[in-house]
């Protein structure tokens, strides 16, 4: 029976995007008018309305064979910008080619984007966040599971825009706008063009395939001036700069070569000027690293805490200035994960990409954290911890980095502010201790 309710949603959303994308809203009125006219004028001897049926059958006919015989030589391409943020509008220029020794007019153009039906094992397996207070009818025919799935698939949204006219052998340029919904990879898999009937009923149709993917960004807040816990610590090593070359330190002065000295050390200029080997003398360096803690456990697939967790992190990582220190990112997805950025080492971009495909953890336990952060506790100067709930496990772990010395700034995300309770081992602390409700994030942060 599942089986059955899957394939029949299935078809149903694919029907209704058939006929949005093919029937104008002139053509879905002949289309309601036809329908309705069938059901009234069965007996003509009683009623006339079956002359209404005689009259939108044609119409109909008449447009689905303009269809048929629509036909453009025309190639695409996009220029797409490497970012893009979600819920902001992302806009950016397509060329389009016209190969055919005719002006093309009347066109219109739409971006289409991966198919949003989810597969049947998700369909089986992920459950919507409210399914427990559906009722007994809901829960079984699932038809809120399949549209809240369909929702969470759905890339982005775009209009329809009419087309300028195309020259012949020529080519234009446009302006597409489209509003990504989820962070993530964004598939545009290519574009539709159409052409309506003489009438405005239906549209001919044609698909251009035109793959490409854009990375979307997590959505961020505007956070005030957060003030950091934590000051410069000793870097043992310096900071790994490149992989080529190893531990990178401060340089200090020269000195003259002793045994077991490395050769990349020697400086060649003076060992020319004076003859002897002189090397380049390095000291260790002292300076702030921060680490951003982003809680991933939970049992749901996806929840709207979580969401805001990380558009959270990734507005403290666009926001938090890395010229003269360090930020580490530390999660838990498919193994534990520390990413580095400033001073040289990575770009914050680059920590934005990893915020934006990161996924919940499911299958390991939050120990994996607390080890993290405990093996990069005497590293960091100060931490903020961003946490999905307070539980023991959690208020633990934030006892342990306060145990060794660590700065923290707590921020709790969740659905149920009441549910949390006190502030545990952050009691002594309350300007660093925040309860932040999932569904108003944007009044929030403006008290951290």
């Amino acid at each position: 029976m599942r089986y059955f309710f899957y394939l029949s949603y299935r078809l149903f959303d694919g029907i209704s995007s058939w006929r949005k994308q093919r029937f104008t809203p002139a053509g879905l009125l002949v289309l309601t008018v036809l329908v309705i006219s069938s059901a009234l004028g069965m007996n003509p001897w009683r009623s006339t309305v079956y002359q209404v049926f005689a009259l939108a059958v044609p119409l109909l006919l008449v447009a689905l064979l303009f269809s048929l015989f629509f036909r453009v030589r025309i190639t695409v391409q996009r220029r797409l910008p490497k970012f893009a943020l979600a819920g902001e509008p992302l806009t950016y220029a397509l060329w389009l080619y016209n190969h055919s020794a005719r002006q093309q007019r009347g066109l219109f153009l739409s971006e289409q984007f991966g198919d949003p039906r989810p597969t049947y094992d998700e369909f089986l397996q992920t459950r919507e966040p409210e399914e427990e207070s559906r009722n007994a009818w809901d829960r079984w025919t699932m038809v809120y599971r399949w549209m809240w799935l369909v929702a969470q698939h759905r890339q982005a949204k775009g209009k329809e825009q009419a087309l300028p006219n195309l020259p012949p052998h020529g080519r234009e340029q446009v302006r597409v706008e489209i509003l990504p919904l989820h962070r993530g990879y964004l598939e545009l898999t290519g574009i539709i063009l159409s052409r309506p009937d003489p009438f405005g009923l239906f549209k001919g149709c044609r698909f251009f395939p035109c793959y490409q993917r854009v990375l979307v960004l997590p959505k961020r807040y505007r956070l005030p001036e957060v003030d950091l816990p934590g000051s410069r610590r000793h870097q043992p090593g310096g900071v790994a700069l490149a992989s080529s070359v190893g531990n990178s330190d401060e340089f200090v002065s020269l000195r003259d070569y002793r045994s077991g000295d490395p050769l990349r050390r020697i400086h060649w200029k003076s060992w020319a000027k004076t003859g002897r080997l002189i090397v380049k003398n390095y000291q260790d360096e002292f300076f702030v690293r921060h680490g951003l803690v982003l809680d991933t456990f939970q049992e749901q697939a996806y929840s709207q805490t979580f969401e805001e967790a990380v558009s959270l992190a990734a507005s403290f990582v666009s926001t938090v200035e890395t010229q003269e220190s360090l930020l580490d990112l530390m999660f838990v997805g498919n193994r534990a994960y520390c990413f580095s950025s400033g001073r040289g080492v990575s770009h914050t971009d680059s920590m934005m990409e990893v915020l934006a495909c990161v996924q919940p953890c499911h299958d390991r336990p939050f120990s994996e954290l607390s080890s993290l952060l405990t093996s990069h506790a005497s590293r960091v100067s100060g931490c903020i911890c961003i946490l999905l709930a307070w539980d023991k496990e959690r208020q633990e772990m934030v006892r342990m980095l306060r145990g060794v010395g660590v700065p923290l700034k707590v921020i709790v995300v969740t659905e149920q502010v009441e549910a949390v309770g006190g502030a545990g081992p952050m009691q002594d602390e309350p300007e660093n201790f925040h309860v932040l409700a999932a569904d108003k994030m944007e009044e929030g942060v403006t008290g951290l």
